[in-house]
């Protein structure tokens, strides 16, 4: 019986038996680099003298920037805001808060049981009315002791004045019983004092605030009954930039618009401190309103804006034109086809415009749009 043998082929053997396989190989190889060739060729062209790219003189994509800077790229189109004299209300947008004219908290000065109560609160009361008093039986019982004291006192000196006259006694006998005199009389004065401070009564004018207390509540000193405040009229609280602190006058009129109602008023600039807030590097201002219908309460919260003057030719640019930088700022503008930045100082600004106040002339064209595509001494294209 016969065995039959499997014939295998080395590899040498395998790649002869496949011609094909190797030919495709080189094919595929060849293409691949013909196609990186062309890419580079059409799409990534090596600058030549006098800045031009590939066929034709084209630029390359993304070198309009560069090539604006030689002179020989495309221009990069920009939009202009030409400066011209405008119209402008100068004035100081700032928030304030409303104060009262007067107020004070209404506090115990003694120790002791309420005894009476003419409190009503909210409601106005007048200068000098009884507000609480408080029990003073122990300070009346020493006044009464003292008054009694002083006349037994008044006595001995009246006997040892006619005493020294007659030369019976000494001056320094006669001057104990004076000064002892008259230091009782000091006492009574101080006992009176405390008496007065049992019986609180208001101030000034005003209108009571809310209180806790009633008859019988035992205070000790610095409790606090109530509050007491004047609010016709009431004091507007506010502070503008330190920039405009030399623009703003006592008398001047200011807009306060309550945040609240939303209602407008006028008030009056009646204080402004004399030193700059070194933290805010703002200036307090005070006005006042006479509030004869309390439109306005203490402590609320309102915006205020301050007319300094106006203007028939103050210079504007969109806000969008205006650069800051660490030392100002810049405003880019067209000169000769060409981007060239300027200094400049802004003045007042809203949402849409910044007044300049130095650095640009009537006729400048401003750039207001490509910005960051441009740098100084590049070409520009004015487009609409």
């Amino acid at each position: 019986m016969q065995t039959k043998e499997k014939e295998v082929l080395v590899p040498e053997e395998i790649e002869e038996s496949r011609p094909g396989r190797r030919i495709l190989w080189i094919v595929l190889t060849v293409a691949a680099i013909a196609a990186a060739v062309f890419v580079k060729m059409r799409y990534f062209p090596s600058p030549t003298a006098g800045g031009k790219g590939g066929p034709g003189g084209k630029s390359a994509p993304g070198g309009g920037r560069g090539g604006a800077g030689g002179g020989g790229g495309a221009k990069a189109p920009v939009q202009v805001y030409v400066v011209q004299p405008t119209n402008l209300s100068d004035q100081v947008a700032a928030t304030g808060s409303v104060l009262p004219d007067e107020s004070v908290v209404i506090k115990s000065e003694l120790s002791g049981k309420i005894t009476s109560l003419n409190i009503r609160e909210g409601q106005p009361v007048k200068k000098g009315q009884l507000l609480f008093s408080i029990n003073a039986d122990e300070a009346q019982a020493a006044i009464r002791k003292q008054e009694y004291n002083i006349k037994l006192y008044r006595d001995q000196e009246r006997r040892q004045r006619t005493l020294l006259e007659k030369e019976y006694i000494s001056a320094q006998e006669y001057e104990q019983a004076n000064n002892q005199y008259l230091t009782a009389q000091s006492d009574l004065q101080a006992l009176r004092a405390t008496l007065d401070r049992a019986f609180v009564r208001a101030p000034f004018d005003g209108v009571l605030g809310l209180t806790t207390a009633t008859v019988g509540t035992y205070v000790s000193p610095g409790f606090e009954i109530t509050t007491l405040s004047r609010v016709r009229p009431v004091k507007i609280d506010f502070a503008v930039p330190g920039r405009f602190a030399n623009n703003v006058r006592v008398g001047d009129v200011v807009k306060v618009t309550d945040e609240g109602t939303n209602k407008q008023y006028d008030a009056k600039v009646y204080a402004i401190d004399p030193q700059i807030d070194p933290v805010s590097r703002t200036q307090p201002v005070r006005a006042r309103y006479a509030n004869t219908k309390d439109e306005l309460r203490p402590g609320a919260f309102v915006k205020v804006n301050l007319q300094l003057g106006a203007s028939t030719d103050a210079l504007q640019v969109p806000t969008e034109a205006v650069i800051p930088e660490a030392s100002g700022y810049s405003v880019y503008t067209v000169e000769n086809g060409k981007m060239a930045p300027k200094k400049v100082k802004i003045g007042i600004r809203s949402d849409k415009v910044i007044q300049i106040t130095d650095g640009l002339a009537v006729g400048d064209s401003v750039i207001r749009t490509g910005i960051l595509q441009v740098k100084p001494g590049d070409a520009v294209r004015v487009i609409k």
